[in-house]
C-alpha cells in the first residue's frame, strides 16, 4: 500500500511536507499542494483513516444507532439527519446492533445518535461519563454528555383517543408497541389516561411496531367481537398497515366495519385506500434538530432539550 513516505519520495520533499499538503495546511505553497495531491493521486494513495483519526482527534463522522432498517420509516429521518450534518461538514454512518457500538469508545465517530431500543441505556451513561457525547431520540436520560430530542407522545395519543371520544366510542382496542420501547409506553400511558377519564372500555393487543404483528392482532381482535364498527388505535402506522391486509383478506371494510387510527404518517398511509388517519410529525425535522445537537456537544457547546410536536392528520379509515 502506498504511503506518505512514497509520496515524498516521489515529490522530493519532506513527509511532514507531504502531510501539511494532504491536510490542506496553510503551511505550504499552493503550487507545492496541487503537484504532491497530483503525485498522490498518480500512486493511488489511500489516507489511513484510523492514523488520521489518532492524530486530529477527530473523525468529522456521526454513528447514527437504529434497531433495524425494515419499513419505510426510516428514510425521511435519516434525510433530516444527513442534510442536518452536511451543514456543519459532518457525515454519518448507520449502525445496528451491540458489535457497532464499539465504534464510539473507540473513536471512530465523533458522536451519537440513537434511536434504538436494543441499545441500553445503561451503556449509553457508561459511555456519556466517559466524555462521548450522544443524543438519544428514544428514551429519557439526564446527563450533560446528553441531549434528547423527543417525540410528543403524550400530546399525540392524546389527539387519538380525543378523536375516538368524539364519536362516542364504547370500546377501543389499542395496538401496542415493544415493551422496552421508550415511544410505545408514552403512547400506552397517554391512551390509557384518557380513556380512564372518560370511562371508555378498551383492550391492550400486543405488537412490535411491524405490519405482520399488526396483521396478528387484528386477527385477535377480529375474532373476538361480533360488534361493528370496531375503533383501533395502531401505535404505529406499520401495525395499522397489517391491519388493512387483515381486513382486505376477511372481507372487512375500513372506515365502515372498522375505525382505525395510526401513529407516524407515514407516506405510505396516504396511497392506502381510504386513506389512513394518523398521528403526523415532521421526521425530517426531527432528524435535522439531532444533528444540530449533536454537533453542538461535539463542539462543546450547549445543546437543550427539545420535543417534536405532533398533529392529526384525518382520513378515511376514521370517518
Amino acid at each position: 500500500m502506498v504511503g506518505i513516505k512514497d509520496i515524498a519520495k516521489k515529490a522530493g520533499v519532506s513527509i511532514s511536507t507531504v502531510s501539511y499538503a494532504l491536510n490542506d495546511s496553510p503551511k505550504v505553497t499552493e503550487e507545492t499542494r496541487e503537484r504532491i495531491k497530483a503525485i498522490a493521486r498518480e500512486l493511488n494513495y489511500i489516507p489511513n483513516m484510523a492514523a488520521r483519526t489518532l492524530k486530529r482527534r477527530q473523525t468529522n463522522i456521526i454513528a447514527v444507532y437504529l434497531t433495524d432498517y425494515a419499513g419505510s420509516f426510516y428514510g425521511e429521518l435519516l434525510d433530516g439527519i444527513k442534510k442536518g450534518l452536511q451543514v456543519y461538514g459532518y457525515e454519518m454512518i448507520v449502525c445496528s446492533g451491540s458489535k457497532s457500538q464499539l465504534f464510539i469508545p473507540e473513536k471512530m465517530v465523533d458522536g451519537a445518535i440513537v434511536l434504538d431500543w436494543t441499545f441500553k441505556s445503561e451503556d449509553i451513561i457508561k459511555f456519556a461519563n466517559r466524555g462521548h457525547h450522544m443524543v438519544v431520540l428514544d428514551r429519557i436520560i439526564e446527563h450533560p454528555n446528553i441531549c434528547k430530542i423527543l417525540l410528543d407522545n403524550k400530546g399525540g395519543s392524546t389527539l387519538a383517543i380525543e378523536q375516538l371520544v368524539s364519536r362516542h366510542t364504547k370500546k377501543v382496542y389499542l395496538i401496542t408497541g415493544p415493551k422496552n420501547g421508550h415511544d410505545s409506553q408514552e403512547r400506552l400511558k397517554a391512551s390509557e389516561k384518557e380513556l380512564n377519564r372518560y370511562g371508555i372500555d378498551y383492550e391492550l393487543i400486543p405488537g412490535d411496531f411491524t405490519e405482520p404483528s399488526g396483521y396478528d392482532a387484528a386477527r385477535k381482535i377480529f375474532s373476538d367481537t361480533k360488534d361493528r364498527p370496531i375503533s383501533i388505535f395502531a401505535f404505529n402506522d406499520e401495525m395499522a398497515i397489517g391491519v388493512y391486509s387483515y381486513a382486505d383478506k376477511h372481507a372487512e371494510v375500513i372506515g365502515a366495519d372498522v375505525r382505525l387510527i395510526g401513529f407516524d404518517n407515514m407516506q405510505l398511509g396516504s396511497f392506502l385506500k381510504p386513506r389512513l388517519a394518523t398521528i403526523s410529525y415532521s421526521k425530517y425535522r426531527w432528524g435535522m434538530v439531532a444533528a444540530e445537537k449533536i454537533v453542538r456537544l461535539v463542539k462543546g457547546k450547549k445543546a437543550e432539550d427539545e420535543l417534536i410536536y405532533t398533529s392529526f392528520v384525518a382520513g378515511k379509515s376514521f370517518p
